[in-house]
Formats: C-alpha cells, structure tokens, sequence
C-alpha cells in the first residue's frame, strides 16, 4: 500500500489587520482538511503584512513568543480542531531585544513540537530584515510528526545549499519552505532552486510564496506556489501568479525511498573532503 500524505499550502493575500488575516488561514485550513489533507503550511510571518519593506521601529509589534503567543496557541486549537500537522511562520520575540523569522511546527493532535529559526537574513531594497531579525540558532530541526518527518526552511535561506542538506541528513521527507519574495528579483530562481533542493536531497519540498502587492512598499509578490517531489517533478499545478490559493496535492512518500536507492547521493557523499565548504 502507497505511503501518500495529502498536503496542503496557502499563497495569501494581506487583509489589513492580523485577525481577519489569522481568521482567513483558519477556514483555508478547515477547507483543506474537508478535501483530507493531512499537514499545512503558511507563508512567511503569515499573520502580518510584509513590513521588511521598510525600516520602522513601529513594525516590533508584529512580534510574538512562541510557543506562548496567541497566534500559535489558537493555530495549537485549529490543530486539534483538524486533525492536521500545521506549520506556522511568525515574527518571534524571545526576550526583550531578541527577534527571531521563526516558523512553529504543531502535530496533528495540538501539541507544539519546536520551532525553525530563519538562518539566513537579507539586507537588501524591500527586504531589511537584518533591521528586525537575530540569525537562526536553533540549527535544522526536523520534527516526527503525525504525517512523517517535517523539515522547514524559511525564504532567503533557499538559496543557501547547506541547510537544505542538513535537512535531508536529519531525515526529512516533506520540507515547507514560506516566503515572500516578488516578481523582479527572482521569479526565474523561484522555479529553479526547489526544484533543485527536492532532487539533490531526495524529499519533497512545498514552495510557499505570498501574492499581491501589500501596503509597506511596492513588491509585487508573485505566489506560484507549489509541490515538488524528489525527482524535481511539480505535482500537479503551481498555483496563480495573482491570486490568493490553496492547494492540496497527494505525496507518496514511497517514491523518495526509491529515489534514494536509485541515485544514491546519500551513499556517494563525500564528507571527508567537504572541510573547506566550513572555512569562514
């Protein structure tokens, strides 16, 4: 019998306030359990506009702990509600002057499993995020969920080859990787680099982007969300460059089981002789 785990993703519009945005994620969710997904995720610091577009102190309110914070504990609640694993990106305050781009990983039956913090952070036009986040340290955690193992990887961090390896080596099947990122900058790498990750890792991989443009600067986020599997296949259709969506797309995870055993990059890796990729 296949091993098929019916996943989920939203590509959100913003709505104007945190609420009706964490409202709206809700009934996408409650939608995609109703259609028998089985693990969800959300796009980069979900419950807020993407205010790395500017430089204001005013946007450290968008900052909550986790796993203590109201958002994760009503995702906790949706969780239970669903039956469904739900990751969950946030803008994370730790303590006073300590803020990390964090995403929360829930089981299926509410209970908070642990967090990813986002590793790699920009400091470029409309995304200043060295403004507002420490660096990751929480290294790449992969969590044993009810659907498998579950890994996540946040945005900018995409392009960075290492994580994703990491990843791969402690044993994740299924990667959520939420972003923001918009049309002139790297729509061309957006369809390159999963893809990329998902075979040279042999998992797959759910590309989550936000679409529209949004009220703290012009980026023009262009969704075209989507599965890929470990031989760099899309499953199904990406989703709209324009439109707010949800996808629910079956992954059999039988398949990265035979990948592995028909490249087996795993088996011909040569750690001994990677020292160098290590030196500052």
């Amino acid at each position: 019998m296949a091993n098929v785990v019916r996943a989920a993703l939203v590509q959100a519009t913003w709505t104007g306030d945190t609420e009706s945005m964490v409202a709206k994620h809700e009934e996408h969710a409650r939608a995609a359990a109703r259609q028998g997904a089985k693990v969800i995720g959300f796009q980069e610091v979900f419950n807020a506009p993407y205010f790395c577009q500017v430089q204001e102190p005013e946007h450290y309110r968008w900052a909550e702990p986790v796993p203590d914070g109201p958002t994760v504990r009503r995702m906790r609640e949706l969780a239970r509600e669903t039956g469904m694993v739900i990751v969950v990106p946030v803008f994370e305050v730790e303590q006073s002057g300590f803020y990390y781009n964090t995403a929360a990983v829930i089981d299926a039956d509410g209970s908070y499993l642990g967090k990813y913090r986002k590793h790699h952070i920009p400091q470029v036009r409309g995304f200043w995020e060295k403004y507002y986040f420490k660096p990751g340290n929480l290294g790449w955690p992969v969590f044993d969920t009810a659907v498998g193992k579950v890994g996540v990887y946040i945005c900018y961090d995409r392009h960075f080859p290492e994580g994703w390896r990491q990843l791969g080596l402690n044993g994740a099947q299924l990667v959520y990787n939420p972003s923001a990122t918009h049309r002139g900058l790297s729509s061309y790498l957006w369809r390159l680099e999963q893809p990329a990750a998902a075979v040279a890792n042999e998992y797959y991989v759910a590309a989550i982007n936000r679409v529209g443009q949004e009220i703290y600067g012009d980026n023009d986020f262009y969704g075209t969300s989507y599965f890929v599997d470990p031989r760099g296949q899309v499953v199904g259709d990406a989703a709209s460059d324009t439109k707010e969506e949800l996808l629910v797309r079956d992954l059999d995870f039988d398949v990265i089981e035979e990948v592995r055993q028909q490249w087996a990059f795993y088996r011909d890796r040569r750690p001994d002789a990677y020292e160098g990729l290590v030196q500052p």
